[in-house]
């Protein structure tokens, strides 16, 4: 089997090499042939454009910086859809946009082609290991054919749903964690400021309850099952406990935006009578606004939890 690869930066690179490791055949293309020198030297075939890699290929993928790439990439008159093969399966590793993915899913399909969109995560360390998750939407029965592919770049692929389902899986992912990034840096820097050392403080609040418990494993807990009585802790101590920190904050002088959010969001959420709720309940507020309901089988949130610990 041919793999094509375009885009040997610096997570594209990592990932190239991991497939010539398990034996790949590999067709390689970039904006700079230096950045495929190594592969070269390691046996991989140079293209000189996109639509003469996807003539050589069964399998390609694209890791590029992102929309604008990909669609010069795949649409461009010496694109991927110039030359590709029917029955080929195209996969791009980038985070792209939902929008533009379904469109390259179709226009491949009038080829007799399949696309992906197949984002990534693990930060280059994961793409140098192969410890990366991929999430990846398309047709299911060619993702399983190709799985043994992805294998080779990636220890955590998992096929989720028709095209454009992994971007939104990705962006999900990504827009979370930063979010997160920025309640972290308001409310580490109201403990330094309050007179604790960095180091410290972040040691203790490790082995807090939320310290020892993955991010989103949280959501297991009254989000998905929209269960909110009995409460695990009271929206009414939450709502206590929040308003102490934006007390403190400001009697510090420390900005605290998203932290005074949080707390206008629980004001909102006790004015709704929700106060002997779980403190989770203001969650619902946001699920009103954009007109979604979640509610979970218990018991299908704890298979996806077991099988986590079993592997």
């Amino acid at each position: 089997m041919k793999v094509g690869f375009i885009g040997l930066g610096t997570m594209g690179a990592f990932m190239a090499a991991n497939l010539q490791r398990a034996g790949y055949q590999l067709v390689i293309n970039d904006i700079r042939r230096e950045a495929g020198a190594n592969r070269i030297a390691a046996g991989a075939v140079w293209a000189e454009t996109p639509q003469e890699l996807a003539a050589q290929c069964e399998v390609i993928f694209t890791s590029l910086p992102g929309p604008k790439e990909v669609e010069a990439v795949v649409f461009g008159p010496e694109g991927l859809l110039a030359g590709v093969q029917p029955g080929a399966a195209y996969f791009d590793l980038s985070t792209n946009a939902q929008s533009l993915m379904r469109r390259v899913g179709e226009a491949m399909a009038a080829k007799g082609a399949f696309g992906f969109d197949a984002p990534v995560s693990g930060g280059p360390k994961g793409a140098e290991t192969g410890k990366l998750a991929i999430w990846v939407g398309g047709d299911k029965a060619v993702y399983e054919r190709c799985k043994p592919v992805l294998d080779a770049i990636g220890d955590q692929a998992a096929h989720l749903g028709p095209i454009g389902s992994a971007t939104v899986a990705k962006l999900v992912h990504n827009m979370a964690g930063y979010a997160i990034q920025v309640v972290l840096a308001e409310v580490f820097s109201m403990g330094v400021k309050g007179g604790m050392d960095p180091l410290d403080l972040w040691a203790a609040v490790r082995q807090g309850a939320y310290g020892r418990r993955r991010t989103f494993d949280r959501l297991a807990d009254q989000f998905l099952t929209d269960q909110y009585e009995p409460p695990a802790f009271a929206l009414k101590l939450a709502h206590k406990d929040v308003t102490l920190a934006v007390t403190m904050a400001r009697e510090l002088g420390v900005p605290m935006r998203f932290c005074q959010l949080t707390l206008e969001e629980m004001n909102e959420a006790l004015n709704r009578g929700w106060g002997e709720l779980d403190s989770r309940a203001p969650m619902q507020l946001q699920l009103e606004r954009a007109g979604v309901k979640i509610k979970c089988d218990p018991a299908a949130i704890q298979a996806v939890l077991d099988a986590d610990r079993e592997g």
